[in-house]
C-alpha cells in the first residue's frame, strides 16, 4: 500500500505478519517539471515498476530457504562482486529494464511485425493501425489469462483483490474491519492492470496518426510515442479515479473488465494483511493529506 507520506509492505509468514514501512518521496515531488500533466505519467509508471519489483523481491526473501530455489548465475555474479545493498539495487534495476524491454517487445514490436506479415490487414493505414491495436488487446488479455491460471499468480491476484476492497472500504469511510472490507467491490478504477489496458487502447488512437508503412520505421516511431501514450493514459486513469459520472464509468469500464482476470476474491487472512498495510500508510492528518 502507498499513502501520501509512506508506503508499507505487509507479508504473512509462518511466524505471523512481517511489516516494512518506508517514507515516500517521488522525484516528481522535487522537480516541478516532472509533475506536469502528460510528463508525470511516465515518472509514476517507472516509479511504480521500481517499487513493485522491490516489494516482490522483499516478499520472496521472506520465504523459507528451501522454497526459494537456486539463485541464477546473474544473481550469483552480482552478489559476489558487490555488497548486499548494492547488489540488490543492481538486480532490481536489471529486472525493471528487462521488464520494460519485454513489454515493448510484446506490445510494440510484435503487433507491428505480425500485421506486417498478414497482407490483407495492411492494405490501408487505417486498417493497419486498427489491426495492430486489436493484436495488442488480444496479446494483453491472453497473457493475463494465461498467467492467472498458475497457482502462485492466482494467489497473488487474491491479494490484489484484497488491496482493492480495502482501498474502497477506506474511501467509503467505513471502519477497516474484515467484514466491512469483504463486502466491497474488487474492481477499482485506479488499478494498475486497468492502466495497462488503457495504455493499449490509447496507443491505438495515438498511433493512428503515424502515416508510415515501413515496418522498422513504424516500430521506431511507435517506441518514441510510448511516453506520450503513457502520459495520456495516466491522466485518464487519474481523472476516472477522482470522478463518478457517466463518462468516468465508460472510460473505466474496459479496465474493470480486465480486473475480472487480475483480481480474485481474497480469504480472511489476505484481507487482514491488506488492512494492516493500509493502516500503516494512513497519515496522522488525514484532512490535509493528498492521495
Amino acid at each position: 500500500m502507498r499513502g501520501p507520506e509512506k508506503q508499507a509492505i505487509v507479508c504473512r509468514t509462518e511466524n505471523g505478519l512481517v511489516e516494512k514501512v518506508e517514507n515516500v518521496k517521488l522525484k516528481r515531488g522535487r522537480h516541478k517539471i516532472l509533475n506536469v500533466p502528460l510528463i508525470r505519467g511516465s515518472v509514476v509508471f517507472l516509479d511504480s515498476m521500481i517499487n513493485g519489483t522491490k516489494a516482490l523481491t522483499y516478499s520472496a526473501s521472506l520465504m523459507p530457504l528451501e522454497e526459494q530455489g537456486e539463485k541464477s548465475k546473474l544473481d550469483e555474479t552480482v552478489e559476489s562482486k558487490f555488497d548486499e545493498e548494492t547488489a540488490k539495487n543492481i538486480l532490481i534495476t536489471i529486472s525493471v529494464i528487462f521488464g520494460i524491454l519485454f513489454s515493448l517487445l510484446l506490445f510494440v514490436v510484435l503487433p507491428t511485425t505480425i500485421v506486417n506479415f498478414i497482407k490483407p490487414l495492411s492494405r490501408t493505414l487505417l486498417l493497419r493501425n486498427f489491426s495492430e491495436g486489436v493484436v495488442k488487446v488480444v496479446i494483453l488479455v491472453a497473457y493475463m489469462w494465461a498467467v492467472s491460471k498458475t497457482p502462485d499468480i492466482k494467489r497473488l491476484f487474491q491479494y490484489h483483490g484484497a488491496e482493492h476492497k480495502t482501498i474502497f472500504c477506506y474511501e467509503h469511510r467505513k471502519e477497516l474491519a474484515v467484514e466491512n472490507v469483504r463486502r466491497e467491490k474488487r474492481f477499482h478504477p485506479r488499478c494498475g492492470t486497468s492502466f495497462l489496458l488503457v495504455v493499449v487502447l490509447v496507443s491505438i488512437l495515438v498511433n493512428a496518426m503515424v502515416q508510415i508503412t515501413g515496418v522498422l520505421p513504424r516500430i521506431v516511431v511507435h517506441l518514441l510515442l510510448v511516453p506520450v501514450v503513457v502520459g495520456i493514459s495516466y491522466e485518464i486513469n487519474r481523472w476516472c479515479g477522482g470522478h463518478d459520472n457517466w463518462l468516468s464509468t465508460v472510460l473505466s469500464a474496459p479496465g474493470k473488465w480486465l480486473q475480472r482476470i487480475t483480481t480474485n476474491e481474497p480469504d480472511e487472512e489476505m484481507i487482514e494483511c491488506a488492512i494492516r498495510a493500509m493502516k500503516l500508510v494512513i497519515p496522522e492528518d488525514e484532512a490535509s493529506a493528498t492521495w
